[in-house]
């Protein structure tokens, strides 16, 4: 749906109203939360990123064309681009916005929203994307010491004319997207990029280890209900790193909010991540980065910043879970500004949806020849796309429908997990399982027929995303997987599957059934196949 129309009006599901986003102003887009959960609204109504973040490179003019195909091509409504510091003020105090121009205008051509991404002080922690006349200039703007006195690669957070600069040049940034983006084409900014420093935890120069020292700020030490200490009294072995990121957190607040009080846009932060399972060492983390083990120093250190996420590049399953587990808080909307572009890294889309993700996005999503394997994909060949296409293109279908949804009402996501286990939950008085690699029609078990598993049955694909729209109806869709519905303990005698409608929204959001299925299609679970469709499921029971 034209982002530039007029959406869906009051429905039976969605009960949103979305406004036009035409060339006169719209109301700027924002984070809202009640009861613990959050929707990025757009226009007005809650809105789900189906991004593709492009190459580091990709933020030049000469680049877009390779862009646009492929994000037409996964049915991507956002495109996440960088706009880098370097780019827009290449001599100090002369400003260039033209590329910034281009992307709007391309991105309203194509139908695209756009997240910007601010590159300058860091970029995956070094200071590459910053002037020729920052980066050269080491009295000026100080790198940090190393515990034996050396100059570290990443610029210190410690020094007031290093933040100064970088926020002035934001925040001519930021009053060039309220001057030029009336209709707010630019949904979302990151400001700075996978911040900290490898190697050395934290600056050891003398006014960092005078500050270190010395107590933490009164305000942490509440936030995070401790008895006042130092550093070390407080936060032992993870102290430097402690003191890293709250140093970090606070520059990178700073810039946010002077941001927003130009045009107050929602702002978030990505993450380098850590081990989900065990307790970073400090020197070989990206430290200071808003991990999951440190987003209480974010949260108190940082209000300016919406939220913090993760960028996911780890392919075990386990691993993926526990991060997105850990960023889907009460307090932290949840989304993926980054995870790999290889095929197997899409089936990650159920789960986060079912956790109410705002945004999801791979990275390396344009067509300029660069392929961040092993991290990524090898190529972006048609098996890789698809495998992102068809989850978008059913996101897509029901526009804005899923978003309130996820907002409103209980979801719940499964991806096929490593070891091919079956996954399920419970959902009121019924229960949900996802299982995997079956072919659509009979069971597992039967040995009166010879039987062989599908081509797709070892590989990592699959997965499946369920809302809960009323006590016995349920809205859902996935690939490569079969979901069965039973009775959960204390639920009705006589349960059963009464109806499952395949279908879809018509314009104004209201439900329209295309079929429905029943006898062999529905005989043995719910089957998927590599096409996600929309199911509407009634479960009840006869008296």
């Amino acid at each position: 749906m034209k982002y530039w129309m007029m959406a869906l009006a009051t429905t039976s599901l969605a009960g949103a109203a979305v406004g036009p986003a035409l060339a006169q102003s719209s109301p700027v887009p924002h984070i809202e939360t009640r009861n613990g959960e959050h929707a990025l609204i757009v226009d007005g109504a809650p809105f789900t990123i189906l991004g593709g973040q492009v190459n580091n490179s990709s933020n030049y003019a000469f680049a877009l064309p390779k862009v646009w195909p492929v994000l037409d091509r996964i049915h991507a409504n956002t495109a996440e681009v960088p706009v880098a510091w370097q780019q827009i003020e290449p001599e100090e105090g002369k400003f260039d916005f033209s590329f910034i121009q281009t992307l709007l205008d391309q991105a309203r051509a194509h139908d695209k929203r756009v997240v910007l991404l601010w590159f300058a002080t860091w970029k995956n922690t070094a200071p590459g994307y910053t002037p020729d006349w920052v980066k050269l200039d080491n009295k000026r703007f100080a790198r940090m010491k190393t515990k034996d006195g050396k100059d570290h690669y990443v610029l210190s957070p410690m020094y007031r004319a290093t933040l100064e600069a970088d926020k002035r040049a934001f925040v001519a940034l930021m009053t060039y997207l309220k001057e030029h983006d009336p209709q707010n084409t630019v949904i979302m900014v990151q400001p700075e990029n996978e911040v900290g420093s490898y190697g050395s935890p934290r600056d050891f120069g003398a006014r960092a280890q005078k500050l270190f020292d010395g107590p933490v700020p009164a305000e942490l030490v509440a936030a995070l209900d401790k008895k006042p200490g130092t550093w070390t009294q407080i936060f032992g072995e993870q102290a430097d790193r402690a003191f890293n990121t709250w140093y970090t957190a606070r520059y990178i607040n700073e810039i946010a909010a002077a941001g927003k009080a130009v045009k107050p846009l929602p702002m978030y932060v990505n993450a380098s991540l850590a081990d989900p399972f065990k307790v970073p060492d400090p020197g070989g983390v990206a430290s200071g980065g808003p991990q999951q083990d440190v987003l209480g120093i974010w949260k108190a250190a940082a209000p300016a910043v919406d939220f913090q996420a993760p960028d996911i590049y780890d392919r075990k399953s386990k691993d993926v879970r526990a991060y997105l587990d850990a960023y889907a808080r009460p307090d932290n909307a949840l989304m993926v500004p980054e995870i790999g572009n290889a095929r197997e890294y899409a089936r990650y889309f159920y789960p986060a949806m079912g956790l109410g993700a705002i945004g999801f996005s791979p990275f390396g999503m344009d067509a300029t020849g660069y392929f961040n394997y092993p991290l990524g994909a090898k190529a972006l060949d048609e098996q890789t796309l698809d495998a992102f296409a068809g989850k978008y293109a059913a996101f897509e279908e029901i526009g804005r429908v899923w978003p309130k949804l996820a907002f409103t009402r209980p979801t719940w996501g499964a991806a096929k997990p490593d070891d091919g286990a079956e996954r399920s939950t419970t959902m009121g008085d019924w229960t949900i399982t996802a299982e995997w690699g079956q072919w659509q029609m009979g069971e597992a078990g039967w040995d009166w027929l010879p039987q062989e598993p599908p081509e797709w049955a070892d590989d990592p694909v699959g997965g499946v995303v369920v809302a809960q729209l009323s006590d016995n109806q349920f809205l859902l869709t996935g690939d490569h997987v079969r979901v069965r519905f039973g009775t959960a303990k204390g639920g009705p005698e006589h349960g059963m599957l009464v109806r499952a409608e395949q279908g879809h929204f018509d314009a104004d959001g209201a439900w329209v059934m295309d079929r429905i299925w029943n006898g062999d299609q529905t005989d043995y679970g719910l089957n998927f196949t590599d096409r996600p469709v929309w199911l509407k499921v009634t479960m009840g029971s006869y008296r």
